[in-house]
């Protein structure tokens, strides 16, 4: 079974996916933080492809982009990294990232590649629902990995439904209109709350996790109160910024912190 299927058969609420850029903030330290991060009790692990235009980030993961691109950070390069990661780590594992470098690598070769390594989902923001459907449904399926659909504040319900219907993973609920990390307000505002409740009174079929502008424990707990879980990226891509020795101890103590 696919480990996100798995993960959500057994844990239905309070489930922590954490972002963090690959080849950031050192070019090598990608296995480093995937292993402190299941050491640490995050749920899913989200490594983003660093890419020269990410439309849906905010600042923080844009100069995490251009750090990592600068460090030497490629698609190839990550996929060496993650070459032996499964000896250690069981973790359902996702790549985030835009379509023009996966079509660059080769769709059906980056899927298989991702698969072999034991990758389980994709999340590809600017892949459009119908090209999916038409093109590479059947290769993601044959090939046992996830794609992961955004939904928004202005997602209708019928395409709410539909998204549904072509996922077999979980859904990422964007729970603004603004870009990752942008919000300074605390808490969950009333028309946030009202979409919240418009995603959970859908009833989908799949999980659903809440993303942009979870930063703390707060923010978490708010999160899931609504949906099953909450996504945290920008949070935890600036508390790495300066890591060296103490990377492994920050990682801890940050999701320990989130989950307590």
């Amino acid at each position: 079974m696919n480990r996100i299927k798995k993960l959500f058969s057994e844990k239905k609420e309070d489930v922590l996916n954490i972002f963090f850029t690959a080849g950031y903030p050192q070019l090598e330290d990608t296995p480093t933080i995937i292993k402190a991060l299941e050491k640490a009790g995050a749920d899913i692990i989200e490594i983003g492809m660093p890419y020269s235009d990410p439309m849906a980030d905010g600042p923080v993961i844009q100069e995490s982009n251009g750090i990592a691109l600068d460090n030497g950070m490629t698609i190839k390069k990550l996929f060496e990294q993650l070459e032996s990661i499964r000896d250690e780590v069981s973790l359902p594992i996702l790549l985030m990232g835009y379509l023009n470098p996966v079509i660059q690598y080769g769709i059906e070769a980056f899927v298989k590649k991702a698969s072999e390594l034991g990758v389980d989902g994709l999340i590809l923001p600017d892949l459009p629902m119908q090209e999916y459907e038409d093109e590479y449904k059947e290769l993601f399926e044959q090939h046992n990995i996830s794609n992961v659909f955004l939904i928004t504040p202005q997602t209708s319900l019928e395409r709410m439904k539909k998204i549904d219907s072509l996922t077999d993973g979980f859904i990422y609920v964007v729970s603004t209109n603004s870009t990752t990390g942008n919000s300074s307000k605390e808490g969950v505002e009333d028309h946030t709350a009202q979409y919240f409740s418009k995603v959970r009174e859908a009833k989908l079929n799949n999980p659903t996790l809440i993303g942009f502008n979870i930063k703390d424990n707060a923010s978490f707990k708010n999160a899931c109160q609504y949906l099953n879980g909450a996504i945290i990226g920008s949070a935890f891509v600036r508390l790495i910024a300066d890591a060296k020795s103490d990377l492994e101890e920050r990682i801890i103590q940050f999701v320990s912190e989130i989950k307590e």
